[in-house]
């Protein structure tokens, strides 16, 4: 696997090793011994998977307590994913980073413990799955405002994206709980 840091150092693109030929292809998407010798070294206790139509868009979430690290994939379809540092402390503080993850390009992220997560569906249908480090907890988690000026982020599509209430009532940065 090949693990590699984005423009904030603690959010990595991990692309697995595929060997394919006529009949498919197979792929380690999950090797801890392989991924903490690239320093990814956690454990997982909940898997997760959803699936979406297009234009939906899911986030930004975050837990403000028992925070969670996901390492996420798209098995069907494309996403553009997105990871919001909330750790006051960073020197990435308030910024964005994202990347598209397909079932066809294999890509993994890895959104470390402290961020909001957040993505939108750019195919007809995609589905997601993702590991996480830590429980759901859903009197602890939160929702960042996805279109919120001060974080900027340039979501790839045009008009309104599909959302649940709890992602349309999402809290600005500014008065947005974070992380120390």
């Amino acid at each position: 696997m090949i693990v590699t840091s984005t423009a904030i150092p603690d959010v990595k693109l991990v692309e697995p090793k595929v060997f394919g030929d006529s009949r498919g292809f197979f792929f380690e998407s999950w090797n801890r011994r392989a991924l903490a010798a690239a320093g990814l070294d956690v454990d997982f206790v909940q898997d997760n998977h959803s699936r979406s139509r297009r234009g939906v868009l899911r986030g930004l979430h975050y837990q403000v307590e028992r925070p969670q690290g996901k390492l996420v994939r798209v098995v069907a379809g494309e996403v553009f994913d997105v990871a919001v540092d909330l750790r006051r402390s960073s020197p990435t503080f308030g910024r964005w980073v994202g990347a598209m993850l397909s079932a066809d390009n294999r890509r993994m992220f890895w959104v470390p413990p402290g961020f909001a997560h957040g993505f939108v569906v750019m195919s007809d249908s995609a589905d997601f799955l993702y590991k996480t480090t830590d429980y759901w907890s859903p009197e602890h988690e939160r929702t960042l405002l996805w279109n919120d000026p001060e974080v900027g982020i340039v979501w790839p599509f045009d008009g309104a994206p599909t959302l649940a209430p709890k992602d349309a009532a999402g809290t600005p940065l500014a008065s947005a709980p974070t992380y120390d």
